[in-house]
């Protein structure tokens, strides 16, 4: 089995392909699994895997802090082995416990960096005890360094696409309020909201990762917005907000030209971008802009940032409202679940509201965030 992979193939194809072609040379290999951490969260979240028999851990996470063998091999590197998982785990935890359940005996756990920074782990599990022999580490060194170089450089490429489109826009730099903090929120309000629905539409954490990744770039088009409109304290009259609703047409022209300009127009994540910059106006019973779109007809990542967007948004100060509170933000969006809002996201939403709420404390601003016109709702 060869490992050449057009450029478009998306991660989780490619571990599978990697791991197929290991297993050639060693079958007894189960499971072969990348995790990715967060450092401003801690959180280490599922990310791709490739599992005979089904996947025990998605959309998992956990918070590196709480599990202290992997915060120490993250400190000192090197590899954890442990022989026989039944003796060495601790099977309270529920990863511990899943793991056990599939039949996993031995695992190989491998952390990888990026300029010298924890990036997230590499997890090898085999079927029989003492399978990670120090001759069988080192055949792996190759495939994991291959695996984890995979995962980083497409991150990397998406990343180096999010920045250009940033600094086109300069946002948070020059024209645009919106603070750092309110960027973090959304971008992991999204990721939570995805997760709730992940089983019911199919998702993969690669999906979700790039969903949060993608998510604050929603409104760039607001570069080719005028200030007076753009910054205008108080609510826009009507031919402003129509110039205002330019900035959708505006945000998928820029992102188009950028695409085309760093020749990534084959970035198989590209189109979660340019869905999100184009669809996050649109409301499911046809009613948003520019086109018109009803329910199933916007896309799903869409659909999620306006939820994600409007949540914070409610919650926070913008030009033509105080901030709202919790119990005015929960029926209002309540009431507009399956008119303005996705009835699906509106219930994620309301089952991950306490997680919502720590990612609230967690990232709150360091001053007032006055942001700038949203032009979701227009009767705010």
């Amino acid at each position: 089995m060869g490992l050449l992979m057009a450029p478009g193939t998306r991660i989780g194809q490619q571990i599978e392909a990697l791991h197929g072609f290991l297993r050639e040379e060693q079958p007894g290999i189960a499971r072969m699994a990348i995790a990715l951490y967060d450092p401003e969260t801690d959180l280490l979240r599922t990310f791709a895997q490739s599992t005979l028999g089904g996947s025990p851990l998605v959309f998992y996470d956990a918070r590196l802090d709480d599990v202290a063998s992997l915060k120490d091999l993250a400190a000192r590197g090197g590899v954890r082995i442990l022989d026989d998982l039944s003796l060495q785990v601790w099977t309270g935890s529920v990863h511990s416990q899943r793991l056990l359940e599939k039949g996993y005996l031995s695992s190989l756990t491998v952390p990888f960096y990026e300029a010298g920074q924890l990036r997230g782990f590499l997890f090898y599990d085999a079927l029989e005890r003492q399978y990670f022999t120090p001759a069988v580490v080192r055949r792996l060194e190759v495939h994991g360094n291959l695996a984890t170089l995979l995962v980083l450089g497409s991150l990397a490429t998406a990343r180096v696409l999010r920045s250009a489109v940033r600094m086109a826009g300069h946002i948070g730099q020059v024209r645009d309020r919106e603070t750092g903090a309110h960027i973090s929120r959304v971008s992991r309000y999204a990721k939570a909201i995805a997760t709730g629905l992940a089983w019911e539409f199919g998702l993969t954490d690669e999906w979700i990762e790039f969903l949060g990744l993608f998510t604050p770039l929603h409104d760039i088009g607001k570069i080719g917005i005028p200030d007076h409109i753009l910054l205008k304290e108080g609510p826009l009259a009507p031919e402003e907000l129509e110039v205002m609703r330019t900035h959708v047409a505006k945000g998928v022209e820029l992102v188009d030209a950028l695409a085309r300009e760093f020749g990534v127009e084959g970035l198989p994540q590209l189109s979660i971008l340019r869905n999100i910059v184009q669809c996050h106006h649109e409301r499911v019973d046809g009613g948003g802009y520019p086109r018109g779109l009803q329910g199933e007809q916007i896309p799903l990542e869409a659909r999620i940032v306006t939820v994600a967007d409007v949540y914070d948004g409610l919650l926070s100060v913008r030009p033509y409202k105080p901030a709202w509170t919790e119990d005015r933000v929960l029926d209002f969006m309540k009431d507009r679940a399956g008119t303005h809002f996705d009835s699906a996201c509106i219930a994620s939403l309301l089952s991950q509201w306490e997680r919502l709420r720590d990612i609230r404390e967690r990232f709150k601003a360091d001053g007032p965030e006055d942001g700038t016109h949203e032009a979701y709702l227009p009767e705010l």
